[in-house]
């Protein structure tokens, strides 16, 4: 599914949330006309109540990812823009492809943003979140250093691990059956029950303007890149890449698995939907339904969502390992993406968003938790 380049956009500083939802935009229109087979894996429902209140109901802008920006640089790494693919491995060559190798994060994934946002800006030093595992490992990697506590609820599907990092960084875990839906709330009664401060992984405004210094980076190191795919699960990471890209006229595509396109189907609903509990090798973008904040930010703004099979995200799994990056397969996503549009001869960027192999588990199990005076380390 594609869509024409969009105009140049005039700048914007806010969003207000949640709000009233607006009528679709053209852009979305064109987006929610997927092919029928790129979204036939999933199983569709409608769900009459309401998703979760924005957790702070504050408007949005660009500036909140600059304020993240400068709140985080002690805590995350500055990752490069690496040379991508190109030649015979891009279909339909010309362009030029870079990578955003957020694999290289000091948690090994790009979830460290959103949640050292949250956690210093909170001040918060009891936490309960629920995660798929990267979103946790991040939590319990800021815990130890800052010396929190972080209670993490994983869902059936979670990688084992993970878990086991999440342990050894000194998290408690829970597991509860179902799906992201049924963790979430799982979530939700823990914090209010233990009068813990609920960090959501991608349903928080400070969580999103976190995640969109990712944007930043991308946007201050190839200013003249056309298109930025970014991969897409609970949609923070999306919704911060498209408040970064405010005023910008590079186009912003989510990408999700096929069978779990909750934002596509939302899109072309016009209001949030919940699909049942998916199954995809991306792990980390199981999500179920879009998320009060992120969803009108990536409403108004993104400019096209595409899907990618389980057999694409494996391919360009692959595809980063024979390059010498260790990425998992939902750090794979984004460049899926890009590799099925391959279109175009300007400079596009994919994110790769997590480099949390077995291997990489593994090492990061036995290091155990960070010193509380090298938070970085």
């Amino acid at each position: 599914m594609t869509t024409a380049p969009s105009a140049p956009r005039a700048p914007r500083t806010s969003l207000a949330l949640p709000g009233p939802r607006a009528p679709m935009t053209p852009r979305a229109l064109a987006a929610s006309a997927a092919p029928a087979t790129s979204i036939t894996s999933a199983t569709f429902i409608t769900s009459a109540a309401p998703v979760a209140p924005a957790a702070l109901g504050l408007p949005l802008g660009r500036a909140d990812v600059e304020a993240a920006a400068a709140r985080i640089a002690g805590h995350v790494r500055r990752t490069p823009l690496l040379a991508g693919p190109a030649g015979p491995e891009l279909p339909r060559g010309g362009r030029r492809l870079l990578l955003k190798a957020e694999h290289l994060q000091y948690s090994g994934s790009f979830k460290l943003r959103g949640a050292a946002n949250a956690v210093l800006a909170l001040g918060a030093r009891r936490i309960v979140t629920g995660s798929s595992g990267n979103h946790g490992i991040a939590l319990a990697r800021l815990a130890a250093p800052l010396g929190a506590e972080v209670t993490v609820v994983l869902a059936g599907g979670a990688h084992p691990a993970k878990i086991a990092v999440i342990k050894a960084l000194g998290g408690r875990t829970v597991r509860v059956p179902g799906g992201v839906a049924e963790r979430d709330a799982r979530a939700r009664e823990l914090a209010e029950e233990t009068g813990a401060v609920l960090i959501p992984s991608s349903d928080h405004e400070l969580v999103v303007a976190g995640q969109g210094t990712v944007g930043l980076e991308v946007l201050a190191e190839a200013p003249d890149a056309e298109t930025l795919y970014v991969p897409t699960g609970g949609g923070g990471l999306l919704a911060g890449v498209c408040l970064a890209a405010y005023g910008h006229p590079v186009r912003v595509v989510g990408v999700e698995p096929a069978g779990t396109p909750r934002y596509a189907r939302s899109l072309a609903a016009g209001h949030p939907v919940r699909l049942a509990p998916g199954d995809t090798v991306a792990d980390g973008l199981r999500g179920q339904q879009p998320g009060a904040v992120p969803y009108p930010i990536i409403r108004d703004r993104v400019d096209d969502l595409i899907t990618v099979s389980d057999a694409q995200i494996l391919d360009a799994a692959a595809l980063l390992r024979r390059r010498g990056f260790e990425a998992e397969p939902s750090g794979a996503v984004a460049l899926a993406g890009a590799l099925r549009a391959g279109r175009g001869t300007g400079l596009a960027v994919a994110v790769v968003s997590g480099g949390n192999t077995k291997t990489a588990l593994m090492t990061a199990a036995a290091a155990g938790p960070p010193s509380r005076t090298h938070c970085t380390a």
